[in-house]
């Protein structure tokens, strides 16, 4: 079976941007992007994949079942670099690894986007990150390997998912669209030279929505 190209459980605004303005350690989703993810932070799932384990208490019902989904059967994920960290230009040493501490949510391969090289970093709970400096075919052929079959989820950031969309390759999108406007920060379907995003020429259709207590969910299909 042959891997599908996916984004899950994308926060977006009402206005569509998918972060806020001036990321950094202290705002590692930029001004007033944390309000975008509102929806899942109380869920079951996201209090288990943030360290409370098993017995994690949470939130259930529609919010919480579209969390669990995003990670099913996914065999590799594709990050922009911004995705796994603050630090511009070239890495001035190796100790950040990210934003998740020694065990990350991913627990399969993971390939970051970068113009600069990096030896791949192993962590706990079979999370690898690997840097890829050739760009998004090669990372996307490096990760069909890598996944086996499986599914290939793109995490984002708006940048990333703009490259694999107007590339083709992406299949299938679920974005949760919370309940805030931002008005400034990374617009998920305009470019800063102007260009837009066009779903329906790129093939998407809206095949189901589901309004959740903290978002309203849209999965796009080709």
């Amino acid at each position: 079976m042959k891997s599908k190209v996916k984004v899950r459980s994308f926060s977006v605004s009402l206005d569509g941007y998918a972060a806020g303005p001036d990321q950094s350690l202290e705002n590692p989703l930029g001004k007033r992007g944390g309000e975008l993810h509102t929806w899942v932070f109380p869920t079951k799932m996201f209090q288990k994949m943030h360290g409370k384990g098993e017995g994690a208490e949470g939130t259930e019902g529609v919010d919480n079942d579209f969390a669990e989904k995003s990670f099913e059967n996914i065999g590799a994920w594709i990050l922009g670099r911004n995705m796994f960290g603050p630090i511009r230009g070239s890495w001035p040493n190796d100790e950040w690894k990210g934003w998740w501490g020694e065990n990350p949510p991913y627990h399969v391969p993971v390939f970051v986007l970068t113009n600069h090289a990096r030896e791949s970093i192993t962590m706990e709970g079979g999370t690898v990150f690997h840097f890829i400096t050739d760009g998004i075919h090669v990372a996307m052929e490096k990760a069909r390997e890598a996944a086996n079959g499986k599914d290939i989820r793109i995490g984002g950031g708006a940048s990333t998912i703009r490259q694999f969309l107007k590339a083709g390759y992406i299949d299938e999108m679920h974005l949760a669209f919370s309940p805030v406007f931002l008005g400034v920060g990374e617009h998920l379907f305009n470019e800063i030279n102007g260009d837009r995003i066009d779903l329906p020429a790129l093939g998407f259709t809206v095949v189901e929505t589901t309004q959740g207590k903290g978002a309203m969910h849209v999965i796009l299909k080709k």
